[in-house]
């Protein structure tokens, strides 16, 4: 159905047990993708990405056009000696800049990236059981204590947790067995962008010293530099960028998170002023963070949203949090839908090109007959994410009808 958001879902590949057939099932259009085989900062080469492209819009079987368009990239991922300012950045960088020249020859304009240190998210329970029996993505902040302080045993940690969280993470690590101890650190090391490999606790506190000494002005000295070397470029190829919030928005392992609160975002916006230059609106993400108002956000920085991930959270006790369903939890999706629908309905009176802005349902529930299955991409189960495609598509269906537009 067409309204006037573009609904979108994210596909992992040839190896994703969601099919491209599955998808268009569930009434999604926009493709959000990434080439997943190539080696982070590595060229995506444009014979790669028209492959990829050819393999997503078109039915080879049947040998006719599907109703999908790859028209998001998530995610073009910044490697590391960028974000920590080594001297080789700029080689880095211009690898980069050719990434994004070959997506624009493809026709691809919207390229989503972070900037989290090492980890691009983090949870500590990748099956929570909610009272459905359905299965869900969690952050326990006692466990995340627990593995920083006992189990990496990580140098300096003592002294950024109070002596109360200090004494949950002990009584939480106690309680485990050495399997669950295991299991928790597995869990906790999954994060690495655009690959499934899971680092062990050596590799991790290797990649820690890495950081060690940079704090936060440093890192946004680096996400400065690196939008003041592509953003220009990115215009010119008619390329647009936007950067996802940190996942959860806030310090983790010692390492700094610079785009976590809306300062941060405007401070990010402002580093470049350029169309190119703007952000992936993730409620999910942002909303751990209970000073994070999320509509305001929308109200000011609505022209500078290129990209929408909508999730919600159930904010716990400490920090904590678990992905509820999409229309109920801490965050008023009733209320952002309606922001998104404005700033698009604004966009089109002002005759911008961009104002149909693409969103997907980001994670989902496990439930039905995907809890029979062993899901790859944590959170990307099918029925989950067409049930909160579903509801998203019928909020705004009912707003837009609400409000005669």
């Amino acid at each position: 159905m067409s309204m006037g958001l573009t609904q979108s879902w994210r596909w992992y590949g040839p190896n994703d047990i969601v099919s491209l057939d599955n998808i268009e099932q569930t009434g999604a259009t926009g493709i959000v993708h990434a080439l997943h085989h190539i080696p982070t900062g590595e060229v995506w080469e444009i014979s790669e990405i028209e492959k990829r492209k050819k393999a997503i819009e078109w039915n080879s079987e049947i040998n006719s056009r599907r109703n999908l368009k790859w028209i998001v990239v998530e995610s073009l991922n910044v490697h590391e000696h960028i974000r920590q300012g080594k001297e080789d950045r700029d080689e880095w960088i211009q690898k980069y800049l050719q990434s994004l020249e070959n997506l624009s020859e493809a026709g691809i304009q919207i390229v989503c990236y972070n900037f989290m240190p090492l980890l691009d998210w983090t949870r500590t329970d990748l099956k929570f059981r909610l009272d459905n029996g359905a299965l869900a993505l969690r952050y326990d902040a006692s466990a995340l204590a627990a593995f920083d302080l006992f189990i990496l045993e990580r140098e300096g940690a003592d002294s950024e947790y109070s002596e109360s969280m200090k004494n949950k993470g002990k009584s939480f690590f106690e309680a485990l067995s050495v399997a669950q101890r295991d299991e928790l650190t597995h869990t906790v090391l999954q994060g690495l962008p655009g690959t499934g490999k899971v680092l062990t606790l050596h590799e991790f506190k290797k990649r820690l010293t890495e950081y060690a000494d940079i704090n936060r002005e440093h890192l946004k000295a680096n996400l400065r530099y690196f939008l003041q070397s592509v953003i220009p470029h990115a215009e010119e190829y008619g390329v647009r960028m936007c950067c996802h919030p940190d996942d959860p928005p806030f310090p983790l392992f010692g390492m700094p998170r610079i785009v976590s609160t809306s300062e941060d975002i405007e401070f990010l916006v402002n580093c470049v002023d350029s169309p190119s230059n703007g952000i992936t609106f993730c409620s999910g993400s942002l909303a751990p963070n209970s000073d994070n108002h999320l509509p305001e956000i929308i109200e000011k920085l609505g022209g500078k949203i290129h990209f929408v991930h909508l999730r919600n959270i159930q904010r716990e006790e400490n920090g904590s949090f678990h992905e509820s369903d999409h229309l109920d939890g801490s965050v008023d999706m009733h209320e952002l839908m309606t922001k998104l629908v404005m700033e698009s309905e604004k966009r089109k009176a002002e005759e911008r090109s961009d104002w149909s802005i693409p969103y997907r349902p980001d994670h989902g529930h496990q439930l039905l007959d995907d809890l029979t299955k062993e899901i790859p991409f944590h959170g990307y189960s099918a029925i989950g994410r067409m049930k909160g495609l579903a509801e998203l598509r019928g909020l705004e269906l009912g707003i837009r009808k609400t409000l005669g537009i």
